[in-house]
């Protein structure tokens, strides 16, 4: 016969396993504020997309107070050979790398290590004397399409996460130096050399604007990456692992991949003349074959959709996922203000440290949360991170040239009109 104690215990054990499997029921779009109805139009816009010849496939994740109201894949990961898209599957996410080296650098700076509004030159003695290219005035001596001025002031490290260092991808006045110089573009995969020779190389070519005169999109997160192993004495990969995706479990998150993970990278689809293309597979990429040599820590890591996922629930939780701290409240709270005035033009009315922010939602004029903060890849993923609404959203695919295709522009809206709560 059972005693008394044997039978509370059982009892105990059976209202907490109760409570328990009550928990695990994952949360309906409906329990968490969207409407199921409305959130069709985001699978449909996907779909027809893919339908149409436009897209190979997709991942599309959505996650309010931690829970997901989207989590799917679609369409294929690569046509060719017949692979539906994988939730597992591995994408170059070119300038969403710049969030990831942001947060690394960030790091050191809450060690002391260094001030925002430090000199690069600090740290990087070769920008100590950087000039300035300008168009040469009219009737110049010898067809000379510029010529230089010495920069206002120093760049700093905030100028660095902000973009407005005076560094463009190699397009600017001096155009042919750096094509010359073989510094032209964001790809530095290929490269065979390290990111501190790119760096210091680059160093000694004139900036395509004043530094803090203007906003500039270019090779500024590269210097920072650089940055961060001149201050830490590792390597950025190292460091990286060390700092933010061990830390993060993001076990997929990495500048070059293992080739025993090739059968997961999603090969580049080109779209042009309305047909699509495969452009790069696992065959063929520098990712795998290439030196993996240069650590480009503003276009250069590949990740998941899981993994960014991961780092993206941190930045909103305020800093920390599971227990592990990466940055403080503060320090994020500061990662999303305005840092530049109204020097930002692309689209929405800021740029904060590693991304746009969304202050005032009437400036830019499309569906985008107050106070919301994200940016994108050359490859066509998305993400945005909004605080106010406990929501991140995030849409992975691979797609060079995008042919005008704008879908990952409007995954955004399409998803806060189906927000009713």
């Amino acid at each position: 016969m059972n005693s008394p104690g044997s039978f509370l215990r059982a009892f105990t054990w059976m209202a907490a396993w109760s409570l328990s499997a009550a928990a695990a029921v994952a949360a309906t779009p409906s329990d968490l504020g969207f409407d199921p109805q409305r959130l069709g139009r985001l699978d449909a816009a996907i779909e027809q997309e893919i339908a149409s010849g436009r897209l190979a496939g997709a991942v599309m994740l959505v996650r309010r107070h931690g829970e997901a109201v989207v989590d799917k894949t679609y369409g294929m990961q690569d046509i060719e050979h017949g692979v539906p898209m994988r939730r597992d599957a591995i994408f170059r996410i070119a300038s969403m790398s710049k969030a990831v080296v942001t947060v690394a650098a960030l790091t050191l700076y809450e060690e002391g290590r260094f001030k925002l509004n430090d000199p690069v030159a600090k740290f990087i003695p070769e920008f100590a004397d950087s000039v300035v290219a300008v168009p040469a005035p009219e009737g110049a001596a010898d067809g000379a399409k510029f010529t230089t001025e010495p920069a206002h002031r120093p760049m700093t490290i905030r100028d660095l996460m902000c973009h407005t260092s005076g560094l463009d991808y190699g397009y600017g006045p001096a155009a042919e130096l750096y094509a010359e110089a073989n510094a032209q573009g964001w790809y530095l995969a290929g490269h065979d050399e390290t990111i501190g020779e790119f760096v210091r190389r680059l160093a000694g070519l004139p900036l395509a604007a004043q530094p803090g005169e203007k906003w500039v999109y270019g090779y500024s997160s590269d210097v920072l990456g650089y940055l961060v192993e001149v201050v830490s004495g590792k390597p950025l990969d190292v460091f990286l692992r060390e700092r933010i995706t061990g830390p993060l479990k993001m076990v997929d998150t990495c500048f070059f991949l293992p080739p025993e993970k090739a059968d997961r990278l999603a090969p580049v689809y080109g779209l042009e003349d309305g047909r699509l293309e495969v452009r790069e597979t696992a065959e063929t990429t520098d990712y795998i074959h290439g030196p993996r040599k240069c650590f480009s820590g503003g276009a250069g890591l590949l990740s998941t959709t899981e993994d960014y996922a991961r780092f993206l629930q941190m930045l909103l939780n305020g800093g920390v996922l599971d227990g592990v701290r990466i940055l403080s409240p503060m320090t994020v709270a500061l990662m999303h203000e305005n840092h530049v005035g109204d020097l930002y033009l692309w689209n929405t009315d800021g740029f904060g440290l590693g991304f746009w922010v969304n202050a005032h939602p009437g400036h830019y004029g499309e569906l985008i949360g107050r106070g919301a903060y994200g940016w994108g890849s050359a490859y066509f993923p998305q993400y945005l991170v909004d605080p106010e609404r406990d929501m991140i959203v995030l849409f992975m695919t691979q797609l060079l040239p995008a042919g005008g295709s704008d879908l990952n522009e409007r995954i955004k809206f399409l998803t806060y009109q189906a927000l009713v709560e």
